[in-house]
């Protein structure tokens, strides 16, 4: 199937600054990679996109070049490239990091969030409530990541720019998490809401066990839908680490 016919429907590119043609582009394709549109496999021919997205060839590579650092793509030398499949691996390591580096940052941030960030982490939690109901995947995304980054700011702007670096990379296995179980939501938000109480009542332990518990059950479904009986030994290390002897009653995500 060509790239035309998978993407069609959808909302066309749109550039509001020709400068930021690459930049643009990125979003697009990143956002066809996660949401599926451009399924795991899919070959994508420059020449081709080019053509369907009405733009030139070099903000195409400069797309590319993040796709390929972001771990969406494949660019290999005189190849095509392609759009990279689940790798059980990766996930479990790229969630062990978030594992420790986030509930490093709930730990710092319980109990200093100030009025205007806890308004701003509440109404990003309903945000996220208001924008999975009405289907609007995007901007639950843009509300899922704010509440996240706030309840974590505290750790100081370098682990946090790794933070954010890694939460986008992990985009595609959340939006894989909700596909393949459309009715766990309400216990998603359950979780979303432990944590925010956790990190506003200024408990630092409770703020540990309840972030890393729900990231590490979105690592351990993906894992456990697409490759059954691989595990995530680098998570369960992470909980070790953070938890110790509590890692078994650490919550279900």
């Amino acid at each position: 199937m060509s790239i035309g016919e998978l993407i069609g429907g959808r909302d066309g590119l749109r550039i509001a600054d020709p400068r930021q043609t690459s930049v643009s582009v990125h979003a697009y394709l990143r956002d066809l990679i996660i949401t599926g549109a451009l399924p795991p496999g899919t070959q994508l021919k420059q020449a081709e996109l080019a053509r369907v997205l009405a733009v030139s060839r070099t903000p195409l590579r400069e797309a590319f070049r993040m796709l390929q650092e972001e771990g969406l793509i494949s660019a290999e030398p005189n190849q095509r490239s392609r759009v990279i499949g689940l790798d059980a691996e990766e996930l479990d390591s790229l969630y062990a990091a978030r594992v420790v580096l986030e509930s490093l940052g709930a730990r710092l941030t319980a109990g200093a969030l100030s009025r205007e960030e806890l308004r701003s982490a509440t109404a990003a939690f309903k945000e996220m409530e208001r924008t999975y109901r009405a289907g609007d995947t995007a901007s639950w995304t843009v509300a899922h990541r704010s509440f996240h980054r706030l309840l974590v700011g505290r750790c100081g702007a370098t682990v946090l720019r790794t933070i954010n670096s890694y939460a986008e990379q992990s985009e595609r296995y959340v939006r894989i998490d909700q596909l393949t179980r459309r009715h766990d939501f309400a216990a998603r938000q359950r979780e979303h809401q432990a944590i925010l109480d956790a990190v506003r009542d200024g408990d630092p332990q409770a703020a540990v066990e309840q972030m890393s518990g729900h990231l590490a059950g979105t690592a351990r479904r993906v894992v456990d839908g697409h490759a059954p009986g691989h595990g995530t030994p680098c998570v369960d290390a992470a909980l070790a680490l953070l938890l110790g002897d509590h890692t078994a009653t650490a919550p279900g995500r």
